[in-house]
């Protein structure tokens, strides 16, 4: 299987609300697209309004490509979610 390179954007907006349908949306989307050995990159450089469900949906979405033998890279993770995650003990999982 040859390796592939995915990149997908979290909204601008992903309170609870929002989570459950950002989370089957990309984590269906990651999963179809990454092959073993390959590579997803999830921009959070859009993400400006927040709480702790974002960081849920980061997880998820990690889980999904690490399943199918990938690895997540997560880019511009604005600066208040990574200090909520470190709050949350998540931090090493981020990077």
């Amino acid at each position: 299987m040859t390796a592939t390179h995915t990149s997908v954007a979290l909204p601008a907006v992903l309170m609870q609300a929002q989570a459950q349908a950002v989370t089957n949306e990309l984590s269906t989307l990651l999963a179809a697209c990454v092959s073993e050995g390959g590579e997803a990159v999830l921009d959070a450089s859009a993400l400006n309004q927040f709480d702790s469900s974002a960081l849920a949906v980061i997880l998820a979405c990690r889980r999904a490509v690490l399943a199918k033998g990938a690895q997540l890279h997560i880019t511009g993770l604005p600066q208040r979610a990574q200090a909520l995650a470190k709050v949350y003990g998540l931090s090493d999982l981020l990077h």
